[in-house]
């Protein structure tokens, strides 16, 4: 796990990551997939990467998880997505969202392979997808094998929610941990100590070996993890 702590510029150096990384991916095969997550902490990063020329139209942008509402709320993660990532550059990528207009779930969506990168928040419960601490599907969305995708509702999420699970995203080529924050990196370091996976989810995504994480902050306590 590479940890990349900077204060200012954050945003870009992230976007200048992932649009590598993508480049990279579209030299080796016809299209990308790139899956985002939503909440506030994104937004810089998202409008960054709308900037970065590269070949979107053979991108296909879709979400790490999102919230079952109508597309018209403020809490949608896909209206977050249209509004700071599809446009400039970016506004000829082909998105594909995780619900309907109306908020309704999809349990399957259309994607031309695997997702190839990958964007996680993390907050200060240890959540990082939709992968909520007492979650009602969290066995589902941590296991190794089983659907790519799941609904569940938690203590910690005002609505139900629909997630890309774990089974799904261990194929990445690269998963980024963005978050920024004194709270939240305190609750990096005690995900990084002993202790189950449930009680921290974002645990299962460290913990492995499969996938390349590159964790981006802009809180210097992480210096002490490299």
């Amino acid at each position: 796990m590479d940890v990349v702590v900077k204060q200012d510029g954050l945003a870009k150096v992230l976007a200048e990551r992932v649009a590598n990384e993508l480049t990279a991916v579209l030299a080796e095969q016809e299209e990308a997939v790139l899956a985002v997550s939503g909440g506030r902490t994104p937004v810089r990063f998202f409008q960054a990467l709308s900037k970065v020329a590269l070949d979107w139209s053979r991108v296909v942008v879709t979400l790490v998880d999102d919230r079952a509402v109508p597309w018209d709320s403020p809490r949608s993660n896909t209206i977050l997505v249209r509004e700071n990532l599809l446009v400039g550059e970016a506004a000829v990528a082909r998105f594909v969202p995780l619900t309907e207009a109306d908020g309704t779930v999809r349990l399957s969506v259309d994607l031309p392979g695997p997702v190839d990168v990958a964007h996680f928040g993390m907050g200060t419960d240890g959540h990082t997808a939709s992968w909520f601490p007492e979650g009602d599907g969290l066995d589902v969305a941590l296991a190794d094998e089983g659907p790519d995708l799941v609904s569940l509702s938690a203590p910690g999420a005002p609505e139900p929610r629909v997630t890309f699970t774990w089974a799904a995203l261990k194929r990445v080529r690269l998963a980024v941990l963005h978050f920024e924050g004194a709270a939240k990196a305190a609750t990096f370091g005690r995900a990084v100590a002993d202790g189950p996976v449930e009680a921290l989810p974002v645990r299962r995504l460290l913990r492995q070996d499969s996938v390349p994480v590159v964790v981006h902050t802009d809180h210097p306590i992480l210096e002490s993890t490299r």
